[in-house]
């Protein structure tokens, strides 16, 4: 089996057991989905082949950007996206994305610094190719690192 449908198969599993909100942003045309949980999920395999830092204290936020297609599941798109995090007493954290592609799927993946107990608030701006305004996306997430 192929690394990304371990990865992908991963995501679909815990984002329920992780998420705290919605883990999609829908506007016309297109669909933003986006999760973040602590890297510790990803077996050390999937971690190396993606040159992932596993750590307690390391989060990964994963990004993928569908364009919507009747009848069908839709189409994964390349995008710009910039993403932040801000904690509960307002420092705000960068996140550099990087872009992963297996076959046709395309998703963003970028690791972050989290503290046992902390809720992060995510900013995403997403801007699919040949788009020229930003679709802009939030989720909230609570960490635990034990």
């Amino acid at each position: 089996m192929r690394i990304h449908h371990l990865l992908m198969g991963l995501l679909m599993l815990t984002g329920p057991l992780i998420a705290t909100a919605e883990n999609s942003t829908h506007v016309p045309d297109y669909t933003i989905h986006h999760n973040a949980f602590p890297s510790t999920i990803l077996t050390p395999e999937i971690a190396s082949n993606y040159k992932i830092i596993r750590s307690k204290y390391r989060g990964l936020l994963n990004v993928s950007v569908i364009k919507d297609i009747s009848g069908t599941t839709g189409e994964a798109v390349t995008a710009n996206i910039k993403a932040k995090t801000r904690d509960l007493v307002g420092r705000i954290q960068a996140i550099d994305l990087r872009e992963i592609r297996e076959g046709k799927a395309i998703y963003y993946v970028g690791e972050f610094t989290i503290v046992d107990g902390e809720t992060l608030d995510f900013t995403l701006e997403v801007t699919p190719a040949g788009m020229e305004r930003p679709i802009k996306a939030q989720l909230k997430q609570q960490f635990f690192i034990d």
